[in-house]
């Protein structure tokens, strides 16, 4: 059988790249880092480690079996954290992942209201892409995620997904009523390569290629390149709401806009801490105000 200790040793062996850093996150020794993965060798019949000069790195059966170790060890410690949700919500935790404008404007007045109903539930919270943010569902590190998607994208493997709201699209440049049309031969500020796929697809539907000049994934930036000129952008409401700088000015993209969801993984029902959660993030929603930019609701 294989032993969780173990399999908990080498999932953070495989995530820190070293037994040296696997070691003081699971506040072992190192030598003890050594027998547990001895130990799975043994236990499997496999080699999952080489040497590689003074450090070792995982063979490809290592990786194959690292990348099932998270996910069960990610169960295992869901499963605990439920146990401990279910006795009453005395304590409990819910790990969210989330992209950076959900987590500056969806989840603060989540988490306090979650706070002052349930104050021995402890909240985790990591800026993850979408993408990142699903496989952490799937890996079992989150418990539930906030993410970005369209209609027509092919659902994840076993992750629901829970409708939130509509989040607007918005051209930001230094004067009002622009299209993106009116951009099709500006300097434009983009994302990464991860982050850039819906300015593309919304430029390729107005008829053109956008030509990016920047790059940048800080919408504190993106906003002060614009403020000085060197380009537009395209930005959707809840970044907008998070920071709208002086001098930029955002035009509505009414064909345009993206559909924000929660996330989770597996069969229903949820743990009761992350059901706390989600419904204090529900009513913070439909508390967000829909007056300027911002988040709307189709019935809105």
């Amino acid at each position: 059988m294989l032993d969780i200790v173990r399999l908990r040793v080498l999932a953070a062996v495989a995530a820190h790249g070293s037994v040296t850093e696997a070691a003081k996150t699971l506040h072992y020794s190192q030598p003890s880092i050594s027998h547990h993965l001895a130990r799975l060798e043994a236990a499997t019949g496999a080699k999952l480690t080489q040497r590689v000069g003074r450090g070792i790195r995982l063979t490809p059966e290592g990786e194959l079996l690292a990348r099932r170790a998270a996910e069960i060890v990610g169960r295992v410690d869901a499963a605990g954290a439920e146990l401990a949700a279910q006795l009453g919500l005395q304590t409990g935790r819910v790990r969210l992942a989330a992209f950076s404008s959900a987590l500056s404007v969806l989840v603060p007045p989540a988490a306090m209201a979650l706070s002052r109903s349930y104050p021995n539930i402890e909240l985790h919270l990591d800026d993850a892409h979408p993408t990142v943010a699903q496989q952490r569902l799937r890996d079992g590190s989150a418990d539930l995620a906030i993410v970005h998607r369209y209609d027509d994208a092919v659902p994840e493997d076993g992750i629901r997904y829970s409708y939130l709201l509509d989040d607007p699209m918005y051209l930001l440049s230094r004067h009002p009523g622009q299209t993106l049309a009116d951009h099709r031969d500006s300097a434009w500020i983009a994302g990464c390569e991860n982050c850039r796929g819906d300015l593309l697809q919304f430029c390729e539907a107005a008829g053109f290629s956008p030509r990016i000049t920047y790059s940048s994934d800080d919408i504190v930036v993106e906003q002060a390149f614009v403020a000085a000129g060197l380009g537009v952008v395209a930005m959707p409401g809840l970044a907008l709401r998070s920071h709208h700088a002086d001098g930029v000015v955002a035009s509505e993209l009414t064909e345009f806009r993206r559909r924000i969801y929660l996330a989770t993984f597996g069969e229903p029902p949820d743990p009761p801490a992350t059901t706390a959660f989600i419904a204090a993030l529900r009513t913070a929603t439909n508390a967000l105000s829909k007056v300027g930019a911002g988040v709307t609701r189709p019935d809105s």
